[in-house]
């Protein structure tokens, strides 16, 4: 073989082993490690993601729910002190009532004193019983804290002196008792009972009530007549600031 042909030989298997060397594919074992090693990484952080916006969401939650009990407390707490307020003004109430009742020296008589709707309300009757059986359903509640037993008496007194001069007073603290009760219809009756006393000194917080009782019933339009004829009916009265308050809360 001459030098020609042992030239072109070398020649052919370099040009055929560079070929090879060129088309051979990447190591199989380093490709795979490589892409299994982003998808490991890919996956943690899709987990770490997932777990973060679900901490978020579960913060978010709690948020809500602590600020929905939080209204919850607020409003609680208004009606608290309304409630604290209301109780505060019925023990001066009665306060006046049993002082009034102590210093009044009636004459005795057999029958109820003769009332005219036209005329003011009297301070005490001139029936002595009448006074004492008001003045006891007063104590009931004054003194012995016996609510229960205060319903029954006011009750038994209205079927007793259905005329008498306390009469419209005895339908305000049954309409209290019922009110701080919660039966609401039964406290409603005995307001309307009042309102419709028209000199009656008791008319304000009573018509005050019955708005009240109205907003608790989701009666809008009808809590907001009747604050609104507190306020102008007595406009310089404690039962029309909150009347103006309530009003406002609609």
């Amino acid at each position: 073989m001459n030098s020609n042909t042992m030239r072109k030989l070398a020649l052919t298997l370099l040009v055929g082993a560079a070929t090879q060397a060129v088309a051979a594919p990447a190591p199989v074992t380093e490709l795979n490690s490589s892409s299994s090693a982003q998808g490991g990484s890919l996956e943690r952080l899709e987990r770490m993601i997932e777990a973060r916006n679900q901490v978020q969401l579960d913060m978010q939650r709690q948020l809500d729910q602590l600020a929905t009990e939080m209204d919850e407390l607020r409003g609680v707490v208004e009606r608290n002190s309304y409630d604290l307020s209301q109780m505060l003004e019925r023990q001066r109430e009665l306060y006046r009532e049993v002082d009034a009742l102590s210093r009044a020296k009636p004459q005795a008589t057999t029958t109820p004193a003769a009332t005219d709707s036209s005329a003011p309300t009297e301070s005490y009757a001139a029936n002595v019983n009448e006074n004492e059986a008001y003045e006891a359903a007063v104590n009931l509640i004054l003194k012995d804290k016996n609510y229960t037993g205060a319903i029954t008496a006011f009750q038994g007194f209205l079927k007793t002196y259905p005329d008498s001069v306390y009469k419209a007073n005895a339908h305000y603290w049954l309409g209290q008792l019922y009110f701080t009760q919660n039966q609401l219809a039964d406290a409603a009756t005995h307001f309307q009972a009042v309102a419709s006393v028209k000199d009656s000194n008791k008319r304000a917080d009573a018509l005050l009530k019955l708005g009240v009782i109205a907003e608790r019933g989701k009666k809008v339009e009808e809590a907001k007549k009747y604050y609104q004829e507190v306020i102008s009916t007595y406009p310089n009265s404690t039962s029309s600031q909150q009347a103006q308050k309530n009003l406002k809360q609609l």
